[in-house]
């Protein structure tokens, strides 16, 4: 934006384009940091879902981290998602990647809606970790991931992602964790307020 303006002959800075976009609600589209990174020594498990007709809550599972800039660094958001139902059952935020923030997501939407039959995620290593993949295997779910380089194997978790940043992040411009945490549940709480949303996961 700075070299855009700087050739329509408005001399600005970096820092003035950026608080002047901070206040319109303005963001950039370029890619951010690599948030499914793979570990070299981790197991990887084969994709399940190509042409799966899910029909029921609690078939699949699926989750994905996406990051959320702020003025001072990132924010990292986990969140476990049902496919047939589109509900958030379960998020968190963090202000590293560790693997700990995404074990805990997942532990609680098991407290709370009991487990899936398979649960698919991409080979980032949190979800490729040990301590991810054991709660999985402890409980008896059938673990699935996404292949190299193809985002719509876990297309519903992308669509989220968009719809999270476009309709809440996006226009409100947070400047800390603790206003992406209040903004964060009010949104979820609207987004699965939805009709189509089966009563028997949603109550």
């Amino acid at each position: 934006m700075v070299v855009f303006l700087g050739k329509g002959g408005h001399t600005v800075n970096r820092k003035r384009v950026q608080r002047l976009m901070r206040l319109m609600g303005l963001a950039g589209m370029a890619p951010g940091p690599n948030t499914s990174r793979r570990h070299p020594t981790h197991k990887v498990y084969p994709y399940l879902l190509r042409g799966v007709a899910v029909v029921r809550p609690n078939h699949v599972w699926s989750t994905d981290i996406t990051y959320i800039r702020l003025p001072r660094g990132f924010a990292y958001l986990v969140a476990v998602i049902d496919w047939y139902s589109r509900k958030v059952l379960s998020w968190r935020i963090s202000n590293s990647m560790e693997a700990i923030f995404c074990v805990d997501c997942l532990e609680d939407a098991l407290r709370t809606y009991g487990k899936p039959e398979i649960f698919n995620s991409d080979q980032g290593s949190q979800f490729t970790s040990e301590a991810f993949t054991n709660v999985l295997t402890r409980e008896g779910v059938v673990i699935s991931m996404d292949g190299r380089g193809r985002v719509f194997d876990n297309i519903f978790v992308e669509r989220l992602w968009r719809n999270v940043k476009h309709e809440d992040v996006y226009l409100k411009g947070y400047a800390t964790m603790g206003e992406l945490m209040v903004g964060l549940t009010e949104y979820f709480a609207f987004y699965n307020d939805v009709s189509w949303c089966p009563t028997s996961l949603c109550a």
